[in-house]
């Protein structure tokens, strides 16, 4: 009969404890949850604190939930990055169309022609400067035409022809104090023109000429825009020599 007596009173302990500590910890993770909480005295709003703890000015329990600020959601944070594909797509859609109409352009050599111009102008009135002005923007505009017209047998003719045009328009370009460089580049130069509007044809009424003096009377052909004999090769030692070969 003790030894049941005993065992009740363990049992009942047990219980007892276990019911205390299940209640501490129920306690404890109330007061870890509302550890951050602040309240306020109902009378002082300004004077916050945790709950249970005394008003600084009139001395009332702190009562009233001071609402918590949320957290910034902070949308420059790397994991809220939109692309407007919007925008992209008109782009590229912009970009196709430029193309398009690139490729449909067609092909011509009239700037060309018009910088080869230039340069033998300038060297009709002995103008290195000029000439040498001419030969840089004829260098770009050989190295920036669209051929995208041109049959692959006209492209590669072509770019035979420039590739060895643009060596003598880059050396007048570059030789601005030395005219009879230039005029040396300036006969092989003409030799190639003539050979694109052979190739390709022109609107522009063009002219070959001729000076049978040039590199020790072996001669040399020009291109021009009128008819009036105005020698490049010589300018004003003598302008007027020379003769109309064809017109082109």
């Amino acid at each position: 009969m003790k030894t049941l007596i005993i065992t009740a009173i363990l049992a009942i302990t047990l219980i007892s404890c276990n019911n205390k500590n299940n209640e501490k910890e129920s306690s404890k993770t109330e007061t870890s949850t509302n550890s951050n909480e602040l309240f306020a005295c109902s009378m002082h709003p300004e004077v916050t604190g945790k709950k249970g703890e005394n008003c600084s000015k009139c001395g009332m329990e702190l009562t009233e939930p001071v609402a918590q600020a949320k957290s910034e959601h902070n949308h420059n944070d790397g994991l809220h990055e939109h692309k407007d594909t919007t925008k992209l797509k008109t782009n590229e859609a912009e970009k196709k169309v430029v193309e398009a109409e690139i490729a449909k352009s067609p092909f011509s050599i009239k700037e060309i022609v018009t910088n080869y111009l230039k340069i033998k102008n300038a060297l009709t009135k002995d103008d290195a400067k000029t000439a040498a002005i001419a030969g840089n923007s004829l260098f770009k505009v050989m190295a920036s035409t669209n051929t995208n017209a041109l049959t692959p047998s006209q492209k590669k003719e072509y770019i035979d022809i420039v590739d060895d045009a643009k060596e003598h328009a880059e050396h007048i370009g570059k030789n601005a104090g030395k005219i009879d460089h230039q005029r040396e580049h300036f006969a092989i130069l003409s030799k190639d023109i003539n050979d694109l509007i052979k190739m390709f044809g022109t609107d522009q009424k063009l002219y070959q000429d001729y000076c049978p003096m040039y590199n020790d009377s072996k001669g040399a052909i020009w291109i021009s825009e009128t008819k009036e004999i105005k020698n490049p090769f010589y300018g004003s030692q003598m302008l007027t020599c020379g003769s109309l070969k064809k017109t082109l």
